[in-house]
């Protein structure tokens, strides 16, 4: 039996529970709205459970066997021995404890969270189909909307993931096996980390990439130490070539066809394919155009700095409004969203927004490169560290790349930094920092860092832009 529809009301509707959607939930409760969160599948979203948690947790657990096994020159010597599913099992736990951790936040902050899909009936109405048989559905009626529902991993043609040797990112994250050979079809961030992380599990990684590098649209430096990173890790690149189809191989493996744009054929043989060609909103099924809201052509909902739709009191937040598709943005902009609606005078700032890769070496970044800087009018100056010089690098073990910071010869000001080296992720923050409170160059490098440590390297590039480095040659 199905039970009938419910109507209920509420202020604020947040549909998805990502990123984006549990914290602007969260920030409008306790800015005092009666607030609902639609959520179809697991609280955190992709991010949690499907992808930047997973991944880190898959990146780590690889490096350390890596390491471990490859220490040789520290005097160290081992041979580990990865048991893949244990390594599931311990990153499905970790995924576990975040995503039920995302729900008694919400709880605790008095968001009201109802299971099920949320689509649009009008611009101030909203159906929930809960799953499951007999579970019915309801009606919520509210005032102001939070679209939040993410995004998904792009197919391309003849490698739909249904085939059990054609993986998204989701399925080479849940794998509790490594395959000998694994082709993957697209060579940027998440390719590269996924290439990274199997190539150290033991897998012959081929990477095939329609373009004539990795990382578009990072600087060719920083592309060119992850790419011989990666290689000396044994990962195979093949440039300008396309994924075309695939074949049953004799061996009892596959075969991954490519094509050039000449028409250039090429096979290589593998026994799983991922695909990692980018990711696309998630509309269908939401409905936007009985609310009013217009997609655009490549299904992406269109917000101005205050995260607002076409329809004034409709948000839309994380990677179903676009660039950047970062999760930390996506949390940014959910917070916004419910300090507009709750009428404070919040709006999107968009110059340091920082992103990170987690290849080896990392990748950070933040604010403007030197070109970009000249193109917006300004006369840059740059002054870069390189690890190799770094005491704490050194003790690593790491020590490819640099710490780059990029400013306005004129004020002083910085304005952005590209770092490729040992946890560039965490080392770029200091920069965003930076650039948020409007520091200069004497700041950063004024401000005593604690040695020794990989910071200096940010400390060092500030003092390199203004010829008096200490610790690296003066440009």
């Amino acid at each position: 039996m199905v039970v009938g529809d419910i109507a209920t009301g509420t202020e604020v509707l947040v549909i998805g529970g990502g990123p984006g959607g549990y914290v602007a939930a969260i920030r409008a409760a306790q800015e005092g709205l009666d607030t609902t969160l639609v959520e179809k599948d697991a609280y955190g979203g992709a991010c949690l459970n499907r992808g930047c948690i997973p991944s880190k947790a898959l990146i780590t657990g690889s490096g350390l066997a890596h390491e471990a096994g490859n220490a040789e020159f520290m005097g160290v010597h081992a041979d580990p021995a990865v048991d893949m599913g244990k390594m599931v099992e311990w990153k499905d736990g970790v995924v576990d404890r975040l995503t039920s951790g995302v729900k008694k936040l919400c709880k605790a902050n008095g968001v009201n969270l109802v299971p099920g899909t949320a689509s649009f009936v009008d611009e101030h109405t909203a159906r929930v189909a809960h799953g499951g048989d007999g579970q019915g559905s309801e009606t919520l009626e509210f005032e102001h909307a939070v679209v939040a529902t993410g995004s998904r991993p792009i197919q391309i043609p003849g490698f739909e993931f249904a085939a059990d040797h054609v993986w998204s990112s989701a399925e080479a994250l849940d794998a509790d096996t490594v395959p000998d050979r694994l082709g993957i079809v697209g060579g940027g961030y998440i390719g590269m980390e996924l290439a990274t992380a199997y190539a150290k599990l033991g897998a012959d990684v081929t990477v095939v990439e329609m373009l004539d590098d990795i990382l578009d649209p990072y600087e060719d430096d920083v592309k060119r130490i992850v790419r011989k990173r990666a290689e000396e890790l044994g990962v195979e690149f093949h440039f300008g070539e396309g994924a075309s189809e695939w074949s049953e191989g004799a061996d009892g493996g596959y075969l991954l066809h490519t094509e050039t744009e000449g028409g250039d054929e090429s096979t290589y043989g593998v026994d799983k394919i991922l695909v990692a060609v980018g990711r696309q909103p998630v509309t269908d099924g939401l409905d936007p155009e009985k609310a009013g809201i217009e997609t655009d052509d490549r299904g992406f909902i269109e917000t101005g700095d205050r995260t607002r739709s076409a329809v004034e009191h409709i948000h839309a937040v994380g990677d179903v409004a676009g660039d950047p598709m970062l999760a930390h943005a996506a949390s940014n902009e959910g917070i916004v969203a419910a300090e507009v609606i709750a009428g404070e005078p919040a709006a999107l700032d968009r110059q340091a927004i920082p992103a990170a890769v987690f290849t080896d070496p990392e990748i950070g970044t933040v604010g403007m490169t030197e070109a970009e800087a000249e193109a917006d009018g300004f006369d840059p100056v740059v002054g870069e560290m390189p690890f190799n010089a770094s005491g704490r690098a050194m003790t690593t073990g790491h020590t490819e790349g640099f710490a780059r910071i990029v400013a306005d010869d004129e004020t002083g000001f910085v304005l952005g930094a590209q770092i490729v080296g040992p946890e560039a992720s965490e080392l770029i923050a200091e920069v965003a920092l930076a650039i948020e409170m409007g520091a200069t160059l004497e700041d950063v490098a004024a401000t005593v860092h604690t040695h020794p440590t990989l910071a200096e390297a940010v400390m060092e590039a500030a003092e390199n832009a203004r010829s008096q480095a200490i610790h690296t040659l003066n440009r």
